[in-house]
């Protein structure tokens, strides 16, 4: 069998253009330290409260008969923009 590398580059190079994009995603998920984190995180299997489960249900009810509110039009509304958000989740 070849080199892992080398047998990686020759998958990459039988893939039809169209599947390059997702291909390129999934390594680049690979590399991030936090979706590495996330993809490594145990099972959150912590029960609901009644609470909880009341507030999940409305909330699933909710989005049967409404549209959801788009991101940007969220954060117009608390007077913030992508870039300020974008500004708060990247390395300084």
């Amino acid at each position: 069998m070849a080199d892992p590398k080398d047998h990686a580059h020759e998958l990459i190079d039988r893939l039809p253009p169209t599947q390059l994009p997702a291909a390129v995603r999934l390594l680049e998920a690979m590399l991030d330290p936090v979706s590495r984190a996330i993809a490594a995180a145990p099972l959150d299997d912590e029960l609901l409260s009644p609470e909880g489960e009341k507030a999940l249900a409305e909330a699933r009810e909710w989005s049967k008969h409404n549209q959801p509110t788009p991101h940007d039009q969220l954060l117009a509304e608390l007077g913030l923009t992508p870039e300020e958000i974008n500004r708060f989740t990247q390395p300084l």
